[in-house]
C-alpha cells in the first residue's frame, strides 16, 4: 500500500471511532435525562434547561419539549409530514414568538413510561423548532417539580 493511503486509512479509522464515541455519549447523556420509578416518569432537567420526554409520533422516535405554557400539542410540519398527518383545517395560534399560521391534524403519540394519547388533535407549525408536549396531554397527568426534576405520574 502507497504511504499517502495508510496514512488516510488510519486518519479514517480514527474519525470514525470519535464520531461512533460522540454518538454514544450523545445516546447516554439523553437516556439519562429519563427514568421510569415504578408508574413514575422522571425527567432530568437537559443542558438547555428544558424538561425532554422521549416519544413517538406515528412511528417517528420524537424528543419532546414539555411545555406547560402550551396549550395543546404542538409539531413541526417536517415532522408532521414525516408522520404522514393530514390536515383537518388551517390555524391561527399565539406561541412565544407571536401569532402563527398553520393547520390542526390528529396524531397518535406515545411517550416512554406507557402514557399514550391515541387520536389526539394537534398544532402542526411550519417555522415550530422542536415539537412542544401541551396541557392536552400533560393536564391528564399528576406532575411535581423539584429543582431539576420534574416527576410525572398518571392521576389517581
Amino acid at each position: 500500500m502507497p504511504h499517502t493511503l495508510k496514512l488516510l486509512t488510519i486518519w479514517l479509522l480514527i474519525t470514525l471511532v470519535v464520531f461512533l464515541g460522540i454518538q454514544a455519549w450523545e445516546r447516554e447523556r439523553a437516556a439519562s435525562r429519563f427514568q421510569l420509578a415504578g408508574e413514575t416518569v422522571v425527567l432530568k432537567r437537559g443542558e438547555d434547561g428544558h424538561f425532554h420526554w422521549p416519544g413517538r409520533v406515528g412511528g417517528i422516535d420524537v424528543d419532546f419539549l414539555v411545555d406547560t405554557g402550551a396549550t395543546s400539542t404542538a409539531l413541526p410540519q417536517a415532522l408532521a409530514e414525516r408522520a404522514g398527518l393530514k390536515p383537518l383545517g388551517p390555524v391561527r395560534t399565539f406561541t412565544a414568538g407571536g401569532a402563527a399560521q398553520g393547520f390542526a391534524a390528529r396524531a397518535d403519540i406515545s411517550l416512554e413510561g406507557g402514557v399514550q394519547a391515541r387520536a389526539l388533535t394537534v398544532t402542526v407549525l411550519p417555522q415550530l423548532g422542536a415539537p412542544l408536549l401541551g396541557m392536552d396531554v400533560l393536564g391528564r397527568l399528576h406532575f411535581s417539580q423539584k429543582p431539576g426534576e420534574l416527576r410525572i405520574e398518571p392521576n389517581p
